[in-house]
């Protein structure tokens, strides 16, 4: 097919003039001039390039400029950056040309506009990062995700010319990641409009269903709407207000949510469409205002008590303020009525992008969105987390409703549903998080899990001696704590690490062997550890100590001697017990296999122990001295696998200690002290009871395999007083 050049180019300068008339009541003294530049920069930098339609690629940034111009309403340097997002990227112009010609700021936005280049972990999404990386320029700029949020709009509204699997791709990412964003930047139409389209291509035969009921039931909707408008219009006008009342209907996607997710079939969806009543008023009267309606509005219908939602005395954390409440219709259907000012509308519709133009009137709001970029900072301050990991803890906080929580000095704060107390800690300050011990709600003591109910007015209980537990992970729900409670973790196993290298040191030391690097690295393969951090950390825990030393020294020497000896015991064991080369091993690469450890006798790694195949909960794993083993080796033979454990990962197994002795004095201090200062173990729960001088105490701890807990024993034996330790066997 012969391509109209002359027709191509009267198409494109007729875009730009389109693009010019959006931004014309935002343009200053010398933006056309800027605007033309980038826009003709665009062109001779695109000049060759086509889009899988076939037309010219320029259509595609002038149309994301549009949008920013027209829907988001954004100004001379979002247009100036849209128009040359992809030119970094697709041609040999780099950030420094676009610097040298538009300055600094327009450079900083489309670097972080432009996708990743280079090497990837290929077991992430490369798109995972290109989000990451654009979301480090988004803490420093809001303007990198809105024009981000446009491009991904055009191409959602031209992903017909795409291939079936690239529009999967395309869609599914649009409706994990996009349209909560857009949702949280306050973007309402946006969002609506990538979940529709979205929807559109993940599931068609759905998508076009409602949009054939939506048509169907239009003419009768329209009708409802202008009976139901009527007598609010005329009451309105005669009390004097300047207004707007219009219906529109759920968004397909809402509607499509409703339907699977409450299985309510399309009929019987009673909120179909919602009817927005806009008033032109003064910000200072715009509550009264919007009350006065809302008391209008209940005078003529009935509303329905629980679905009043006043989002204009508490605005939503991405500024959306209105008032909504569902009443009793004509013809027995309930309506939903949503009430807010022109300014509000404007909120609404364009986000944070509309703030700009209330500055003075949205100053708290403006710390909304500072508060959430904050929090992106928080993420992002950690450089070691996993690209997938960290979508998943940031795309936690998106999309969550949110419940008000008080401080003790009334301040409120916005969290997620199901936000805990810990959480809430994290919310006050890192370091407040990092030593909770525990919080009083409403003046009544609870634990770090507790969950936060909307209202709820909280005192976070602090210790200088309390640091993060791995078990926290699971107490808390918000991305900032999430990342926090991984980067303190991580801080106290580096410092822990450090005290096993002296410690390692030593035995070296005292083995005649040199400490060196060589020495360090084969001895990392002789135990066959990830790195030289898991060596040091063992060490500290007292799991690597002068007896594997000793084994490395004659490994080295008499290498094959170990291995024949290694050899030799592994055919004994196989001929005595049968164990085939296919034996169970527990650990972390074990995840596809069903097992669980039984709760009789709590194994944990370097116990010996045996698989039972039970009939519905998979294989269980007991200790070969567990009270049922007899029992089970005897009468079920058939069902016993072999298993042994992988020594890859320290995990922590949560293990049961009894101790008695005689009552001293500080006895149970000194007993703490060993558990956490000595062994760096951590402790879930610690009883005691003393009676006529003799005391008996239980500790529950986490370990990471026998030996540890062994060590931990034998030093609990040394503690003055205590006459003996034994392990429980029943937790």
């Amino acid at each position: 097919m012969e391509i109209d050049l002359e027709a191509e180019k009267k198409e494109i300068l007729n875009r730009y003039k389109n693009l010019i008339k959006a931004c014309k009541r935002r343009l200053e003294a010398g933006d056309s001039k800027i605007i033309r530049k980038a826009f003709e920069v665009a062109v001779e930098s695109h000049k060759e390039m086509r889009r899988k339609s076939g037309e010219p690629y320029i259509y595609h940034p002038i149309a994301v400029a549009q949008i920013c111009a027209e829907e988001i309403g954004l100004g001379t340097t979002s247009i100036v950056c849209a128009l040359l997002h992809d030119v970094v990227e697709d041609t040999d112009m780099t950030l420094d040309d676009i610097k040298a010609m538009f300055g600094e700021k327009v450079a900083q936005i489309i670097d972080g506009l432009t996708k990743i280049s280079g090497v990837f972990d290929h077991t992430s999404s490369i798109q995972a990062e290109n989000f990451r990386k654009m979301l480090l320029t988004l803490s420093e700029d809001v303007r990198v995700i809105l024009i981000k949020l446009a491009d991904r709009l055009h191409n959602m509204r031209t992903l017909d010319h795409m291939k079936r699997d690239k529009q999967m791709k395309i869609a599914g990412e649009t409706l994990y990641l996009y349209a909560p964003l857009a949702h949280r930047l306050g973007l309402n139409t946006i969002k609506s409009e990538l979940e529709d389209l979205s929807l559109k291509y993940t599931d068609e035969t759905w998508y076009n269903d409602i949009v054939k009921k939506l048509k169907d039931s239009e003419p009768g909707r329209k009708k409802y709407i202008k009976n139901f408008i009527i007598p609010i219009n005329e009451i309105l006008k005669e009390q004097g207000f300047k207004f707007k009342i219009f219906g529109r209907p759920k968004s397909i996607y809402s509607i499509y949510h409703k339907i699977k997710n409450k299985g309510v079939p399309f009929e019987e969806i009673y909120d179909l469409f919602a009817i927005r009543i806009v008033i032109d008023t003064p910000i200072e009267k715009e509550k009264a205002d919007c009350w006065k309606i809302y008391s209008i509005i209940t005078d003529f219908y009935h509303p329905f008590p629980d679905r009043l939602r006043d989002w204009i005395s508490t605005p939503k954390s991405n500024g959306y303020e209105s008032l909504h409440t569902t009443v009793m219709g004509p013809d027995g259907k309930w309506v939903e009525i949503q009430i807010r000012s022109v300014r509000m509308d404007e909120l609404a519709e364009m986000g944070y992008a509309a703030h700009w133009k209330y500055k003075e009137a949205t100053a708290e709001k403006e710390s909304n969105l500072e508060n959430w970029l904050r929090h992106i900072r928080d993420i992002l301050d950690n450089p070691d987390a996993n690209a997938l990991e960290f979508l998943d803890d940031f795309k936690l906080n998106l999309f969550a409703d949110e419940i008000f929580v008080f401080t003790p000095k009334g301040e409120m704060r916005t969290l997620p549903v199901s936000a805990t107390a810990l959480d809430f800690a994290f919310e006050i300050h890192t370091k407040v998080g990092e030593q909770c011990i525990g919080a009083k709600v409403n003046h009544k003591l609870v634990p770090l899990s507790y969950q936060l109910k909307s209202g709820d007015q909280v005192e976070i209980l602090t210790s200088s001696k309390q640091t993060p537990k791995e078990d926290w992970i699971s107490y808390v729900i918000t991305a900032r704590a999430k990342s926090k409670i991984k980067a303190a973790l991580k801080e106290n196993r580096r410092k822990v690490a450090e005290s096993g290298k002296e410690i390692l040191e030593k035995k070296f030391y005292k083995c005649k062997l040199d400490f060196t690097i060589q020495n360090i690295n084969e001895l990392i393969a002789f135990l066959k550890l990830p790195s030289s951090g898991e060596l040091f950390y063992r060490t500290a825990l007292g799991n690597i100590d002068v007896k594997e030393i000793k084994e490395f020294i004659d490994f080295k020497a008499h290498p094959e001697k170990q291995r024949e000896k290694k050899n030799k015991i592994e055919e004994l064991v196989t001929s005595v017990r049968g164990v085939s080369k296919d034996m169970l091993v527990i650990g972390d690469d074990m995840q596809k296999l069903d097992y669980q450890l039984s709760t009789c006798c709590s194994p944990i790694p370097g116990d010996d122990v045996f698989g039972f195949v039970t009939v519905s909960e998979g294989i269980k794993i007991h200790r070969v001295n567990c009270p049922n083993a007899v029992k089970l080796l005897s009468n079920y033979a058939y069902r016993v696998v072999k298993a042994k454990w992988n020594n890859d990962h320290l995990i922590s197994f949560l293990a049961g200690i009894k101790i008695k002795g005689t009552d001293e004095l500080g006895l149970v201090n000194n007993i703490t002290k060993v558990i956490s200062s000595q062994l760096n173990i951590n402790m879930r729960s610690i009883s005691f009871d003393t009676e006529d001088g003799i005391f008996d105490g239980t500790i529950m701890v986490f370990v990471h395999d026998a030996k540890h807990l062994n060590n931990l024993m034998d030093s609990l034996l040394k503690v003055k007083g205590v006459t003996s330790v034994t392990r429980i066997d029943n937790n």
